[in-house]
C-alpha cells in the first residue's frame, strides 16, 4: 500500500511537471524623470504581474523619460524570452505602438520612451494612453498580456508637436501637356548655297583632270552599247543617292533617309559590280 501511495505521488509530481508553465515578469520598476534631473528625482512605482496601477495616471511630459526595468520569467525561473514590448493603446483611435525591451540572457530588461518616440496621435490626446506589458516566446509556456497602467502625455505648450502632412490620396490628377524640343533645323540658306556653289565648281575641274589623264572618251557609246542597263543604273544610283542626301538635309529625318538609302546602296552595288565586269572584258581584249 505504502509503494503504491509513492508511485501515484510520482506521477502526480510528473504531472504537474509536464503542464505549460506561464511568462510573467518580476521586479519590475517604472520611473519618469526629467532630463537633466537628478537621482532620486521625478516618478518611481513597482509594477506587479496582473495588477494594474490605479492609484494615479502616469504622466509623461515633454522633457521626460519613461523608463521600464523588469526581469522576465518563466514560471518562476528568470529567463530571456523571444519578446518583450511596452504597448501603448489609444483609445479614442484605436493606435497601437510596441517599443520592445532589449533584453539580456538572464531576462534582465529595459526599454525607454520619450515623447519624441511617439506618434502625433498619442501625443495630442486628450484621454490617458493605455499601457500593456507583452511577454511571449516560443514552446507552450502561456504568453503574458495585461494592463499595467495609464499613461497621460502632456505636451509642451510653448512647443507643440507638428502635426504630419495628410496622406496622399491616388485620384485622377490633372492634364499633363508635353512640351517636346522643336525638331533641330538646317544651317542659313546662304551658307548651304555658298558650298553648294563650291562643289559645283570643282566639277569642272574635275573633268579637266580626268581628260589630262587621258580618259577614254571615245569608249562612252561603246560601254553603254554593251552593257546599257547595268551602266544607266549605275549612274542613275549615284545621282540618286545624291538626291537623298539632299532631302534629308533639308525635308526627311534619319528614319526616312536609311530605308531609301539602303535601297539605292544595294542597286548601286550590283549594277556596279556589272558595269566594271564589263569594262574588264574590254581591258582583257586590249581595247583600254
Amino acid at each position: 500500500m505504502r509503494a503504491f501511495s509513492t508511485i501515484a505521488l510520482t506521477a502526480l509530481s510528473f504531472t504537474s511537471a509536464c503542464v505549460a508553465a506561464s511568462w510573467t515578469f518580476e521586479d519590475a520598476t517604472l520611473t519618469v524623470q526629467a532630463k537633466g534631473a537628478g537621482v532620486g528625482a521625478g516618478v518611481k512605482e513597482k509594477l506587479s504581474p496582473g495588477s494594474p496601477l490605479t492609484s494615479s495616471s502616469i504622466s509623461l511630459g515633454a522633457t521626460d523619460s519613461l523608463k521600464i526595468v523588469l526581469t522576465t520569467t518563466e514560471g518562476k525561473t528568470a529567463k530571456r524570452a523571444h519578446q518583450a514590448f511596452l504597448t501603448l493603446h489609444e483609445p479614442m483611435t484605436g493606435l497601437e505602438e510596441s517599443f520592445p525591451f532589449n533584453l539580456k540572457e538572464n531576462g534582465k530588461g529595459k526599454v525607454e520612451v520619450t515623447q519624441k518616440d511617439l506618434p502625433y496621435q498619442f501625443v495630442s490626446s486628450s484621454k490617458p494612453l493605455k499601457a500593456s506589458l507583452i511577454v511571449a516566446s516560443f514552446g507552450s509556456s502561456t504568453p503574458y498580456n495585461s494592463h499595467a497602467f495609464d499613461l497621460t502625455v502632456t505636451p509642451d505648450p510653448a512647443n507643440p508637436a507638428p502635426a504630419p502632412s495628410p496622406a496622399e490620396r491616388y485620384t485622377s490628377k490633372e492634364e499633363i501637356h508635353h512640351q517636346f524640343k522643336p525638331d533641330p533645323q538646317s544651317g542659313p540658306r546662304i551658307i548651304s548655297l555658298f558650298f553648294t556653289l563650291a562643289v559645283l565648281a570643282t566639277v569642272p575641274v574635275l573633268l579637266g583632270v580626268w581628260l589630262f589623264l587621258g580618259a577614254n572618251v571615245d569608249h562612252f557609246g561603246k560601254a553603254f552599247g554593251a552593257s546599257p542597263i547595268s551602266h544607266g543604273v549605275f549612274l542613275g544610283s549615284i545621282v540618286a543617292m545624291e538626291a537623298v542626301f539632299f532631302m534629308y538635309y533639308t525635308v526627311w529625318n534619319l528614319f526616312q533617309t536609311l530605308p531609301v538609302a539602303a535601297v539605292v546602296g544595294v542597286v548601286a552595288y550590283i549594277s556596279g559590280s556589272r558595269a566594271l565586269t564589263e569594262v574588264q572584258d574590254r581591258r582583257l581584249a586590249g581595247e583600254r
